[in-house]
């Protein structure tokens, strides 16, 4: 199954997912990376590993429905065709919102750094830790058009330990993260999934 995967920063994520499909037989490709910004070591990751980039910054767009709209191109170009009736697209520490016009054509996997829909947003791990939690975790779903209020599909917990920094905590998080996220994909394209009033089940 061919996926895209969007990036914004360093792109541990995306190492993740290109380290699974170059040793083992996935059930999934990796056709595309593209980026919100240049510059990043996400593209430098997917360059090294042969895999075309695309970026579409949204200042280039007076209006965020334009970016959305260019956003949507670029994907389809990348994913012409549906598979199962789905164009796979994997949010790994992409920082932007998705617009409707993104959302209506693709299904988008995000993962979160915390235990949803507990402490949403660009803070989670911080906001876990000012609140005082004793453990948080990393929650992987599909994006609607909220913020991190879309359908979960798997979670894993970490504890918060009295010593812990939000350094410290968000790198063992990180761990946790890219495995469910890997495994995650896996278990959707290779046996399916129903989705039912918001709960999602592994077939």
């Amino acid at each position: 199954m061919p996926v895209v995967v969007l990036v914004s920063g360093s792109g541990t994520n995306l190492q993740a997912l290109i380290d699974a499909s170059q040793g083992n037989a996935t059930p999934w490709q990796i056709v595309a990376v593209g980026a919100d910004r240049p510059g990043i070591a996400g593209l430098e990751r997917a360059e090294s590993a042969g895999i075309p980039t695309f970026v579409c910054p949204v200042k280039d767009y007076p209006q965020r429905s334009e970016w959305d709209t260019a956003l949507a191109d670029h994907l389809m170009n990348a994913l012409p065709e549906a598979h199962d009736g789905r164009r796979w697209v994997v949010s790994a520490g992409f920082m932007k919102v998705l617009g409707t016009t993104v959302l209506n054509e693709f299904t988008v996997l995000n993962t979160h750094p915390a235990l949803l829909p507990a402490f949403p947003g660009a803070h989670g791990v911080r906001d876990a830790m000012a609140y005082g939690a004793k453990v948080t975790g990393a929650t992987l779903h599909f994006v609607d058009e909220g913020v991190d209020t879309g359908p979960i599909v798997s979670q894993r917990i970490v504890a918060i330990n009295d010593d812990d920094t939000e350094d410290s905590l968000h790198e063992r998080i990180k761990v946790a993260e890219r495995d469910m996220l890997v495994r995650g994909l896996t278990s959707l394209l290779s046996t399916g999934f129903t989705l039912s009033d918001r709960k999602v089940t592994l077939l």
